[in-house]
């Protein structure tokens, strides 16, 4: 495991500055429904219910009524037993990665969970091998063994400290083997984990309805009984929803607008908003195959032009930080590269690297983004990125955009020239900015080799559980990365959880990868 620096725990920690509303309520003690389920308001929809084809927001969903060997109990930055009672490296090397089981493990439908289930579950995300998606995590990993019914050991091609961060993350669930098939996904919309919740009912786009799981045995303590997702295409009707009271909670794809509104204690009305630290990142992509992205000096000029400080400012009223490294600041190995190498926004500097490769010509490029998956300014934001390449007279820009669905099918064929896209982290580590985005099989099919990055910097860093050790190597990659400009970092995040002011846990509810726990959710009881 990591010897993690404070910083980490300060960026946590910082989860708890809160704004609240005057209350008269105390924390119930355990779960209380008295009310119906908690309903909690997103707009981010999973995009699958099989956790071998997800490596995106579906996440969500899947740490809730999922289970992986290890997770985050509340206030942990690194990764603990959850369906594992422990873990370890065996060896020095950090090759050889040993778990054994709780006992009497069950899936929601009383099947027995053991280390051949294990074994099956993460063996069949390399199998199936869905472009884009999670076997880009398992890349490191040789074979499995279940040694018996509690005992599983992974035997890794080389060192890797992160590992541990691997299992934790809900890509890794754990299914019922006569569930889910070794070779293809699952795909008739049942789900069955062991996690803390079971899915009673799934509403593609609309709703989930998750109940408590009898069978559930990990680290969670649910101090509610039922929770019901509802999933919003837009900000402002998900806030609505709260302030009607439909719904108790939201959380991913508040808007700018509606943030500002509720940090007005005036306009809160009974609602809180609970402001943290965060590590979710936008940036752009760059598609080698396209005529135009694949010049360097195409992509250079853009890095040079595009004014972050102003999409901040303008399209997400400073709810959001400007970025200048695909490593978010809080995280050990963040640098400013893409300001040390670009400075202030400059049409003259950028019109000199189109002149320079012989582009004479208004660069003509299509931008892409999805319509439902990273909240409502991304729109705005895209028009905002338009005004200022066309402004700088260097470029001729359109606008396109799909539902996440389409769009997701379509970055992965390479259909587009430009495409935006979010991240938020697998688990809390430089590593994790880095290493999904580059390689022949990453999260973003589209292949980005780089030797350097991937032969030797990541290799190199993986054997130091000493992260503060590594600075060096993280630094140099996220020079490569500037150097490329195949990848534009344009934003940071923070989080923002909006509920009612009979709702208790949300400052709780995020991990380290800002996924949010439902059962720290509670409703008060009066006094």
């Amino acid at each position: 495991m990591f010897n993690r620096n404070l910083r980490l725990r300060r960026q946590l920690a910082a989860i708890t500055s809160i704004t609240l509303v005057a209350g008269c309520g105390v924390l119930s003690s355990g779960s209380s429904d008295d009310k119906g389920p908690i309903v909690v308001g997103t707009t981010s929809a999973p995009s699958t219910l099989d956790p071998a084809a997800s490596w995106d927001g579906s996440w969500e969903l899947f740490r809730n009524i999922y289970q992986t060997l290890l997770s985050y109990p509340n206030g942990a930055v690194t990764p603990q037993p959850d369906a594992a009672k422990s873990c370890g490296f065996t060896d020095a090397s950090k090759r050889t990665y040993r778990c054994e089981l709780r006992p009497n493990m069950k899936f929601s439908d009383g099947d027995p969970l053991d280390a051949h289930a294990v074994k099956h579950s993460i063996e069949r995300i390399r199998t199936i091998d869905v472009p884009g998606g999670p076997a880009g995590l398992l890349g490191n990993l040789g074979r499995i063994q279940a040694l018996s019914d509690r005992e599983v050991v992974f035997h890794l091609k080389k060192s890797d400290a992160t590992f541990p961060f691997v299992l934790a993350t809900p890509a890794m669930s754990i299914v019922d083997p006569d569930e889910y098939p070794a070779d293809a996904l699952r795909k008739d919309g049942k789900v069955f984990g062991s996690g803390p919740y079971t899915l009673r009912s799934y509403e593609e786009g609309e709703k989930a309805e998750l109940v408590r799981n009898d069978h559930y045995d990990g680290f969670a303590d649910r101090k509610n009984d039922s929770v019901t997702i509802r999933y919003f295409q837009d900000s402002s009707q998900m806030v609505e929803a709260l302030r009607d009271k439909k719904i108790d909670v939201t959380y991913r794809g508040l808007a700018s607008s509606d943030i500002v509104q509720l940090q007005s204690r005036d306009s809160q009305h009974g609602i809180q908003l609970i402001e943290g630290a965060g590590t979710e990142i936008s940036y752009l992509v760059f598609n080698p195959k396209d005529p135009w992205a694949k010049k360097l000096a195409v992509r250079k000029a853009i890095a040079q032009v595009v004014d972050r400080p102003a999409i901040a400012h303008k399209v997400y009223k400073d709810t959001v930080d400007p970025l200048y490294s695909m490593v978010p600041a809080g995280l050990i190995g963040h640098s400013t590269g893409f300001f040390d190498s670009y400075g202030n926004p400059s049409r003259t500097k950028a019109q000199k690297i189109l002149k320079d490769a012989g582009i004479t010509q208004r660069v003509p490029l299509t931008l892409w983004y999805t319509t439902d998956r990273y909240g409502s300014e991304t729109a705005p934001e895209f028009r905002e990125l338009k005004a200022q390449l066309d402004g700088s007279g260097l470029f001729s820009i359109t606008l396109k955009s799909r539902p996440w669905k389409t769009y997701e099918a379509g970055y992965r064929k390479g259909e587009y020239p430009v495409f935006g896209r979010g991240w938020f982290p697998d688990f809390p580590d430089a590593e994790n900015f880095i290493a999904p985005f580059v390689g022949t099989q990453n999260a973003l099919g589209t292949p980005y080799p780089s030797p350097r990055i991937t032969n030797q910097l990541l290799p190199d860093s993986r054997r130091q559980s000493d992260r503060a050790a590594v600075v060096k190597e993280f630094e140099e990659a996220q020079q490569i990365l500037v150097d490329d400009a195949r990848l534009l970092p344009l934003w940071q995040g923070k989080q923002y959880v909006a509920a009612s002011e009979d709702i208790s846990g949300g400052e709780r509810a995020l991990d380290p990868s800002t996924i949010m726990t439902m059962w720290e959710l509670h409703r008060k009881t009066s006094w």
